[in-house]
């Protein structure tokens, strides 16, 4: 019999969140009974005729609607654009809409989690209209508890409605020890909530 899952889903265009979504994935995986699934959902065009390819040529493969209705949990991420997601998750999000008639997604955790370019580029924000659609879907929204010593220290990313990350001007900073702890300790979390709603 297959292990449940927690969905750990993510948009990431250079490449900040696809870190993220690892050291989650981690997190998840320290917990007995329980898997940790890594998808992505493709970016989108203004051009109406430019696709994605059907499977992307390097990391993780596309989110199908099945991935999500069968998640036991859910890890959502996505870099800020003006405090919100970026089009490609909303675009996802979006296209859910027979999940919430079926209410799938009801009574199963989820949590969020983001990167920007600056200290105060909108990461709470971010997290809190990511867990907009999440919550309509009847999900239990979990961010981090102070429990995490991290929060109350931090020089860089992490909030208690999730895991962040500063990435820099550039994108280009790496995730600091700090960041990376969060990470998996939001990955935990997630995954001993999945396990506790599903029995």
């Amino acid at each position: 019999m297959a292990l449940p899952y927690v969905l750990v889903l993510y948009y990431s265009r250079n490449g900040s969140l696809a870190r993220m979504a690892k050291e989650m994935a981690k997190g998840v995986e320290e917990v007995a009974g329980i898997e940790a699934r890594l998808r992505r959902v493709p970016a989108v065009s203004t051009v109406c005729e430019a696709t994605e390819p059907a499977v992307p040529a390097e990391g993780s493969i596309y989110a199908t609607e099945e991935d999500l209705r069968h998640c036991a949990g859910l890890l959502l991420g996505s870099p800020t654009r003006f405090g919100n997601m970026a089009a490609p998750m909303k675009y996802f999000l979006d296209s859910t809409s027979s999940i919430w008639i079926s209410g799938d997604l009801i009574d199963k955790p989820a949590g969020t989690f983001t990167s920007t370019s600056s200290l105060h580029g909108g990461q709470e924000t971010t997290l809190l209209t990511m867990a907009l659609p999440l919550l309509h879907h009847g999900m239990v929204w979990a961010g981090l508890p102070y429990s995490n010593a991290e929060l109350t220290t931090t020089q860089d990313g992490g909030t208690p409605y999730g895991a962040s990350h500063l990435a820099g001007t550039d994108s280009q900073r790496e995730l600091s020890e700090t960041e990376i702890r969060l990470c998996r300790a939001q990955g935990e979390r997630l995954a001993r909530l999945a396990l506790k709603l599903q029995a």
